[in-house]
């Protein structure tokens, strides 16, 4: 029984938006879903379900944190049937060559986060995107003119780090600090189900600037609609 997400039978569709924020939620399913219903409003999370592009897609706040997805995916993927999800969030920037605003598109996720060591123990897990949306994503970026790079986020579990670890991530490669990505699809793989992570960049670590929370929460339409023409296509 679903303890966090209070929905009836079929009330959430089998391709699932998740942003962090649960009034990007709501803002998601107000400016882009047709016919959009609220399913769950438990803790202020916010969960709704209309279509786009004629296909029935929801869209579930998961709160901030490895932990705090971890409870709504988990409910998603063992109680609600959701084959596919993407996750539609915020990043910080670590590269000279990435801009405010850049899309990235999540193909592994590092992380600092006990939640596997909890798991496998001595052994290293690799959290993946699902490669069929990854594909998918980056086509369809290609083809809307997105500024769009492809690589590695790290999932952290502390927003306010003054050990600065990001440089050590950033000497390997990684393009953006965020903090949901690896257990989304460490999930995906426990369950057998597809998942992606496509992140806007808000603010930049390595050369300073960012965004505003308003802009945060309404003005990333950009991936908002690049995560459902790629939900919608595969």
């Amino acid at each position: 029984m679903s303890t966090h997400i209070n929905a009836p039978e079929g009330s959430v569709a089998d391709s699932v938006l998740l942003p962090g924020d649960p009034l990007r939620a709501r803002f998601i399913a107000e400016n882009f879903l047709k016919d959009a219903v609220c399913y769950n409003q438990v803790r202020g999370m916010y969960g709704y379900t209309g279509t786009y592009n004629g296909k029935k897609v929801s869209v579930q706040g998961t709160g901030m944190g490895q932990p705090s997805l971890s409870i709504y995916v988990n409910e998603l993927f063992r109680f609600y049937g959701v084959q596919k999800a993407i996750r539609v969030g915020t990043c910080g920037a670590v590269q000279k060559n990435t801009s405010l605003r850049d899309v990235i598109l999540a193909q592994g996720a590092c992380s600092d986060s006990a939640l596997n060591t909890m798991r496998f123990g001595p052994l290293h897990f690799a959290p993946i995107a699902d490669f069929s949306l990854l594909d998918a994503a980056h086509k369809k970026a290609v083809e809307m003119s997105l500024p769009v790079q492809v690589g590695l986020c790290v999932s952290s579990d502390s927003f306010y780090d003054d050990s600065e670890k990001w440089k050590l991530w950033a000497e390997y490669g990684a393009l953006g600090i965020e903090m949901e990505t690896a257990e989304l699809y460490t999930l995906a793989a426990k369950f057998g189900r597809r998942a992606l992570g496509i992140l806007t960049v808000s603010d930049h670590i390595l050369l300073g600037g960012e965004t505003t929370a308003e802009e945060r929460q309404t003005s990333f339409t950009s991936m908002i609609k690049l995560a459902l023409e790629t939900i919608t296509s595969v």
